[in-house]
C-alpha cells in the first residue's frame, strides 16, 4: 500500500509537471474572464503575449527542448489552419468573442496555443514518464490515420463524416498496444487507447472551463453558457490520436523489451 500511495503521488506530480503549459493557460483564461484591468491591450492579445512569454520561459529553463518546441510550433500551424476553417462565416462551428490585433481572419493567434498546450503535454509526458510500448503499429499506418483524422475535421462538413470509421481504425491499430510508464523504478502499464480516452476527458473538462471563461464559445453558448456535450469526447480522442502521432516525430516509440519484468535504471527523467 505504501508503494502504491508513493507511486500515485509521483504520478500526479509528474502529470502536473507535464501539463504545466495547459494549466497556465487555463488559469489565465479564468482569471482574465473575471478580472482584466489592462486598458489599451485586448484580452485576446494579452493571452497571446502571455503564451509566447511562457514558451520562452520553458525553453530558457530547459523545461522544454528545442525539438519539442518545434513540434509545438507544428501544432500551432496545423491548429490555426483548422481554426480558420471552423470559424469562417460559412462554417461558424464556434467563434472567439472580443477584439484582437494579433489575428488571422476570425482567429486570434493565441488560439493555436491551446492546441500547442496539448502537444506540449504529450511531448513532456513522453519524456518525464519514460514512455515505452509493446505492440505498437507501423509508423506509416499511424501517419495515414493521423492524416485522415485531420482531413475529416474539414471534409465532414461537405461529405460523409467518417469519424466512426476512424475510431474503428484506431482500435485496429492501437487496440493491442500497451503503454508503459515509470513513476519511480518500475514501469507500470495500461492500454494506450485507455490512456488516450482518459486524457480526452481532461481536455473536455478544460474545454468547459475555457468556454465558460468565454475564450471561445459554441453557437448554443452565445446567450447562456451550457456544458459542452459529452459526445465531444470523440473529437478530442481523435485529435489526441493525431497529436500523439505528431509527437512521435521527436519522441519515436521506444519498445518495451522486458515487458514481463519492466525494471529500468534508477535514473529519473528530468521534470
Amino acid at each position: 500500500m505504501r508503494t502504491f500511495l508513493y507511486e500515485f503521488w509521483l504520478f500526479g506530480i509528474k502529470l502536473a509537471s507535464s501539463s504545466i503549459f495547459g494549466a497556465y493557460l487555463l488559469v489565465l483564461m479564468a482569471v482574465t474572464h473575471f478580472w482584466y484591468p489592462i486598458d489599451g491591450l485586448y484580452r485576446n492579445d494579452f493571452l497571446f503575449l502571455a503564451a509566447v512569454g511562457f514558451q520562452v520561459v520553458l525553453l530558457a529553463f530547459r523545461l522544454e527542448s528545442y525539438r519539442e518546441a518545434a513540434v509545438i510550433m507544428i501544432f500551432h500551424v496545423v491548429a490555426t489552419f483548422m481554426e480558420l476553417f471552423k470559424t469562417s462565416d460559412a462554417i461558424n462551428a464556434w467563434h472567439y468573442p472580443g477584439e484582437a490585433y494579433v489575428r488571422l481572419g476570425n482567429v486570434p493567434l493565441f488560439a493555436g496555443f491551446m492546441y500547442s498546450a496539448v502537444g506540449s503535454y504529450i511531448a513532456r509526458v513522453f519524456r518525464i514518464l519514460d514512455f515505452q510500448f509493446t505492440n505498437a503499429p507501423p509508423t506509416w499506418a499511424s501517419f495515414v490515420l493521423a492524416a485522415l483524422i485531420y482531413a475529416n475535421f474539414f471534409t465532414h462538413h461537405y461529405i460523409v463524416d467518417i469519424r466512426n470509421g476512424l475510431l474503428l481504425a484506431s482500435a485496429v491499430l492501437y487496440g493491442r498496444c500497451m503503454i508503459y510508464f515509470r513513476m519511480d523504478k518500475v514501469h507500470r502499464s495500461m492500454p494506450l487507447m485507455l490512456a488516450q480516452f482518459l486524457t480526452a476527458i481532461f481536455v473536455w473538462i478544460a474545454e468547459n472551463i475555457a468556454t465558460y471563461s468565454k475564450v471561445w464559445v459554441y453557437p448554443n453558448q452565445t446567450g447562456v453558457w451550457h456544458m459542452v456535450p459529452i459526445n465531444k469526447l470523440i473529437a478530442w480522442y481523435l485529435l489526441l490520436t493525431l497529436s500523439f502521432v505528431l509527437v512521435t516525430i521527436v519522441h519515436p516509440l521506444k519498445p518495451m523489451i522486458a515487458a514481463t519484468n519492466p525494471k529500468t535504471t534508477d535514473e529519473e527523467p528530468a521534470i
